[in-house]
């Protein structure tokens, strides 16, 4: 049986509609798309540009995900996202040059990672995709929109960062999709999921926390 959220099926009501996880997928957006006008606020570009990519950052993971599990593409069928998107690059164009701009970036970007972990498994799951199909599209949905903002910028990837970046959004996922089949509620479970994986990107920015790196390979003597 395909399992949805709050008993609603999938092609009746689109995720952002459903109450307990709404909140968090317009702020998820908004985190991201703030982050996407951060990057191009740093190269001092337009507010055009810098909305471009408030929106490439803010709905690009959510897309793929779309896309790949076969749901309508969310921003297309309700306007409220790519409105969110231009909402958070116009409020950075206003507080224009801070000292702390860019440290904000890293931390909303790491909100945003494990928001977005959530959403995106939570989505997949309301349309019937597998446990494991489902953590994968968490973390699809948190850092494909990063990846695509960090390539338009010229930054190094988060997939190629040896800090702890990709897995956070990986245990958010796991941590919801772990909740959900032990039958915690969806909005107990998305707090502590979200929590989970924002704790393990804040370790990463305060004290440099990484997975191990694969060994060298010891030289022939």
């Amino acid at each position: 049986m395909t399992r949805s959220i709050l008993g609603l099926t999938p092609p009746d009501l689109p995720i952002a509609d459903i109450a307990p996880l709404a909140a968090l997928d317009l702020v998820g957006v908004a985190v991201f798309a703030a982050t996407g006008a951060l990057a191009a606020a740093r190269d001092r570009h337009d507010l055009v540009t810098m909305t471009f990519f408030a929106a490439v950052t803010g709905v690009g993971g959510g897309t793929c995900r779309d896309l790949l599990i076969g749901a309508p593409v969310f921003w297309v069928v309700d306007w409220r996202y790519i409105a969110m998107c231009i909402a958070a690059s116009v409020i950075v164009w206003l507080l224009g040059p801070r000292p702390w701009r860019f440290r904000l970036l890293l931390w909303l970007d790491a909100f945003g990672l494990a928001a977005y972990g959530v959403i995106g498994a939570a989505k997949a799951e309301a349309w019937g995709a597998a446990p494991l199909i489902c953590i994968v599209m968490g973390a699809l949905t948190a850092c494909f929109g990063g990846v695509v903002r960090d390539l338009l910028a010229g930054q190094p990837s988060v997939l190629l960062r040896r800090e702890i970046v990709v897995s956070a959004a990986l245990a958010a996922a796991t941590a919801f999709v772990m909740l959900t089949a032990l039958g915690v509620s969806t909005w107990l479970a998305a707090a502590v999921a979200t929590a989970v994986g924002f704790i393990l990107r804040a370790g990463a920015l305060k004290w440099g926390w990484s997975l191990p790196s694969f060994p060298e390979t010891p030289l022939k003597s």
